[in-house]
């Protein structure tokens, strides 16, 4: 009986000249989904030791040879009994054969009520004409019984309703002059009503606004987060909350109070160090919280919330129950407890009637940045956005926090979700979260996912999906291992994607993928024919195949969201200066000498001159500028196009530098002028670059 581990024991990452993996592993991870060779021309075997682990993540025993030979049978045997897969998604307009014997029986339960008899035959066919929704399929052959879920989906997402302009921001980054420390839901519904009535633009796109680790000091990263189903009440406009009106006169004095405070932190931030400290923040805002928490709702608001408990469910109550716990018991469940460990042990109901008010606290907050979330959106309508919010959806959450919590039979516990080594980071990269099992979600019906899809979408006038590769394929890291050490993990695209068809359809949602970086051959293509835009940024917009040069702005494609940078990208204004080439020499980050990275920004400069000029973009003598670079992007036909809020007051600072951790403030930077000093949103609002850039967007090509 051979094993697959070391004399001693340990587990040790294989080097790369290791020897192949055994022909029945390969056999039993392809089984699985499991890419076994790593991507590229030519890419090396996967390593023994990195599908075993990957394989125990999906609930699969191979660390010896039996193991391996008993798995493999299994899954052979239980793939000839099944009559039915788990889940089956369709595309309605499109007949869909069946795998099942001939002489069996099916019939299709409907969402809405009543059923569709299906007739018998050598093959089975789902009909074109099934109706859009979450139906159930029965199957009965040779007195065997079986159900699937069945999802019936649109050919296509919901389209834009044309080409507009609009603003990307950080929420947190854009406080107004009533901002308590950092920005807020009713600073976003200002920036929309600005933007839409005042200067013709088409959308606001965010950054996630998920619920964040309640650790102190908290993760400030928004795409590492608790929770992505529930929006974090930090973001909350607390002068806002209806019944800040009726406080009692006691309240009222504590509440002025912690607004005199506020006050202060926001002035330490725009007029001091600059940083956001969103845990001082939200020690503020909790405490006032609580007390418009104690003030009685009326009847219509009771109603209001009622139905908000009863639209959210379970999810909910995991949710708020997982705070309670964690006010307790501290933000990592993996060290509770142990019957508290998992939402279904022994103690969670007790512990549950325990905690009884804390919970319900935190079913209240879910509902007032639910409610102030969707008054930004209608505000947004309001000043004439056809689009309105564009919402941001993380490509995971923490391994200790809300989600990783009550999901854990559906996400793949001891994995972290990554990108293998490429031309840009050598070493890959490790995100440090957990993905989804493809396999339980197809048993779940996709269930979990489309609760997420569902909630993510309902304020949203579009939703960015990011790294939407992951609807295709994840990088799979086991923990132990380097992130060169991973493999790639397969979902079945065509029910990720029909899912999300599905819930973008019900809401009415556009979706946009973030597709930056190394993108498997034919996902573009695949997402395109959804109807879901791409992203497309400035920089890397070159003819790849044939040499590298730039990309002729009518060469560009037409669904995609087109920017000049993003979060994790350096500013324009840096760019124009080689100001981002300095910031990440003094940070230690670069692996070439200084000068030759200068050369090398500035010949990128002079290629970017020259192209504009060669469109008749630019005059002779006429420097490249920011103006010039958006009449390039308005050239192009792309659907949307995205100014960068910072860029019309020259901030030099990119909101994330990646690769650095404490040496850098990512993700608590106010926007700034050029020099540094924060701006508010009410001085935004007064740069003649906002209108300048409104006139240039707004010209017709």
């Amino acid at each position: 009986m051979a094993a697959y581990h070391d004399s001693d024991g340990a587990e040790q990452v294989p080097a790369q000249d290791a020897p192949p993996p055994p022909a029945e592993l390969v056999a039993l991870a392809q089984a699985y989904g499991v890419d076994t060779r790593h991507p590229g021309p030519g890419g090396r075997a996967v390593g023994a030791r990195t599908l075993v682990a990957v394989l125990a993540a999906l609930g699969v025993a191979a660390g010896t040879s039996d193991e391996v030979r008993e798995a493999l049978e299994r899954h052979r045997t239980e793939q000839r009994a099944r009559l039915l897969p788990p889940t089956v998604v369709v595309r309605q307009g499109r007949r869909t054969a069946l795998d099942v014997p001939a002489d069996a029986r099916l019939h299709v339960e409907l969402e809405g009520g009543g059923s569709w008899e299906l007739p018998c035959g050598h093959s089975h066919w789902l009909p074109a004409d099934l109706p859009l929704g979450r139906h159930t399929l029965k199957a009965e052959s040779n007195g065997a019984k079986a159900e699937a879920a069945l999802i019936v989906a649109p050919q296509e997402v919901p389209r834009l309703p044309g080409r507009s302009w609009g603003f990307l921001a950080q929420l947190y980054s854009v406080l107004s002059d009533r901002s308590w420390g950092m920005g807020d839901l009713g600073d976003l519904a200002e920036l929309a009503q600005w933007a839409g009535a005042g200067l013709g633009a088409g959308f606001v796109q965010i950054n996630p606004l998920h619920a964040g680790l309640p650790a102190t000091p908290s993760d400030p990263s928004p795409y590492r987060p608790s929770s992505r189903r529930f929006a974090d009440p930090v973001h909350l406009r607390i002068e806002a909350v209806p019944e800040y009106a009726y406080l009692n006169t006691e309240q009222r004095a504590r509440a002025e109070e912690l607004t005199h405070r506020a006050a202060r932190l926001r002035d330490e931030v725009l007029g001091h160090d600059g940083l956001i400290d969103r845990d001082a923040v939200w020690a503020l805002k909790r405490e006032a919280l609580e007390l418009l928490h104690e003030v009685p709702r009326g009847p219509g608001r009771q109603a209001a919330y009622e139905a908000f408990l009863r639209r959210e469910g379970e999810w909910l109550r995991r949710h708020a129950l997982w705070n309670a716990l964690a006010e307790v018991h501290g933000a990592d469940w993996h060290h509770w407890p142990k019957g508290l460990r998992h939402p279904d042990g022994p103690h969670v109901e007790q512990a549950g009637k325990e905690l009884q008010d804390r919970v319900e606290f935190h079913h209240w907050l879910a509902w007032q940045v639910d409610q102030q979330l969707g008054a930004a959106q209608r505000a947004a309508r309001e000043a004439g956005m056809p689009v309105g919010l564009i919402l941001d959806l993380a490509v995971g959450v923490h391994p200790d926090g809300a989600d990783a919590w009550a999901l854990q039979d559906v996400l793949a516990g001891g994995i972290s979700v990554g990108a293998p080594p490429d031309a840009f980071n050598a070493h890959g990269q490790d995100w440090g979260l957990p993905p989804w099992r493809p396999d339980a979600l197809a048993e779940a019906g996709y269930a979990p996912y489309a609760d997420l899809l569902r909630a993510a979408a309902r304020h949203a006038g579009a939703l960015r999906i990011d790294h939407v590769m992951g609807l295709f394929r994840l990088w799979w890291v086991p923990a132990g291992h380097p992130p060169t050490e991973g493999a790639y993990v397969r979902y079945d695209a065509e029910a990720m994607l029909g899912v999300l068809a599905l819930e973008a359809h019900r809401a009415g949602t556009a979706v946009i993928g973030e597709d930056l970086g190394t993108v498997e051959p034919g996902v573009r293509e695949e997402l395109a024919a959804r109807g879901v835009l791409g992203t497309s940024v400035l920089w890397f917009e070159r003819d790849w195949q044939a040499g590298g040069g730039i990309l002729a702005p009518d060469r560009w494609r037409p669904g995609c969201l087109a920017t000049l940078t993003t979060h994790d990208l350096p500013s324009t204004a840096a760019r124009l200066s080689g100001e981002h080439v300095e910031l990440r020499h003094r940070l230690g980050l670069l692996a070439r000498p200084l000068g030759e990275e200068q050369e090398e920004a500035a010949g990128e400069l002079a290629d970017w001159r020259a192209a504009l000029a060669a469109q008749g973009l630019l005059t002779p003598d006429e420097p490249l500028s920011m103006p010039a670079l958006y009449r390039f992007l308005r050239a192009t036909p792309a659907e949307l196009v995205g100014v960068w809020l910072p860029d019309l007051i020259g901030d030099p600072r990119p909101q994330n530098l990646p690769g650095t951790w404490d040496q850098y403030p990512n993700w608590r930077l106010p926007v700034a002028d050029g020099s540094g000093a924060p701006v508010t949103l009410d001085r935004l609002a007064t740069t003649p670059a906002a209108r300048v850039l409104a006139h240039l967007l707004a010209l017709p090509r």
